[in-house]
């Protein structure tokens, strides 16, 4: 699928005008389907924002087209290579949508789904061609974030995942591939993992919403932009590596393990939360975090791509 030029995104929220810029500055041809006139203003916002972004990342075509706006599948004036589902997370709206969708569409055209956590197997129940539904699952903003997740539901035909995962891999994409189904996948299962925790010490009182904040960013998330959760405690073995850390130290770690905690978003907990939010923000809106988190995140990713052991 690394020729496609005819692409359609469902849905013209968040991620959806995040992956149709991503789309269109590559030089595909992009079209968000979405009745609400609104969604015309948020894609050229959003085309603004992302193409100095992917300027940078050198993910822009010179010339490329910004990507247009039509109001139902009907309306689409090519029939697509990929269709990219963007819709919120509700499986009976999506159900709807696809019907529409596939009746307007032809048989072999790949959808896949931007799911934050729903099955694709689910997703496929009701289809005509429930062969060609994949996962393909960004992180936020899909413009800017390099993964994407894609599976296989129960009924997705056997060359599907190759050519979703050779298109994405042709943006610059790194692709991951989740082998059997799960709630939330992989990126959301880890984060809402971590965010578990996260919530019960600031719940507990062990820690400030701040400090768990700092913890991570300071802490972890420094270096785990260049090894991940598992070389983390080989390196911690020494040169003997994790057989030496899982002998020395895995009776610790289970014992860690047993004392985590499953907290409840009750009023009192979310209440907790949002005043330690407010802390955090120190004034900032989201749009400034976001804005900074952006600008951040393209320094850093020019430094992993610069300093990336061509052989990890």
């Amino acid at each position: 699928m690394t020729a496609t030029r005819h692409i359609a995104v469902l849905g013209g929220g968040t991620i959806g005008c995040g992956w149709a810029v991503m789309f269109a500055a590559a030089g595909h041809r992009t079209v968000v389907i979405d009745p609400d006139p609104a969604v015309a203003g948020r894609l050229a916002e959003t085309w603004a924002v992302a193409v100095p972004v992917l300027d940078r990342l050198g993910r822009h075509t010179a010339g490329a087209a910004a990507p247009t706006l039509v109001a139902t599948c009907a309306d689409l004036p090519f029939a697509p290579d990929l269709v990219q589902e963007a819709l919120p997370e509700r499986m009976a709206l999506k159900r709807v949508a696809l019907a529409d969708l596939e009746a307007a569409i032809p048989a072999d055209t790949i959808i896949a789904t931007s799911s934050s956590g729903l099955s694709v197997s689910d997703l496929q129940r009701e289809m005509v061609h429930p062969e060609r539904m994949v996962l393909g699952h960004p992180c936020n903003p899909p413009y800017l974030m390099p993964t994407v997740e894609i599976c296989a539901g129960d009924r997705t035909g056997p060359d599907a995942l190759g050519k979703v995962a050779a298109f994405y891999d042709s943006l610059g994409k790194v692709v991951l591939t989740v082998r059997r189904e799960a709630p939330g996948h992989l990126v959301n299962r880890l984060q809402a993992a971590l965010w578990r925790e996260a919530v019960h010490i600031a719940s507990e009182g062990i820690a400030s919403v701040q400090d768990v904040e700092r913890a991570v960013t300071d802490g972890l998330g420094a270096r785990w932009a260049v090894v991940g959760p598992t070389t983390i405690f080989h390196l911690a073995g020494g040169p003997a590596g994790l057989p030496k850390f899982l002998d020395d130290l895995g009776d610790d770690v289970e014992r860690w393990w047993a004392s985590l905690g499953t907290p409840s978003l009750d009023d009192r907990t979310r209440a907790i939360l949002i005043e330690g939010m407010a802390e955090v923000a120190a004034g900032r809106s989201p749009a400034d975090i976001g804005a900074e988190r952006d600008r951040v995140m393209l320094d850093l990713l020019d430094c992993l791509r610069t300093n990336k052991d061509p052989n990890s």
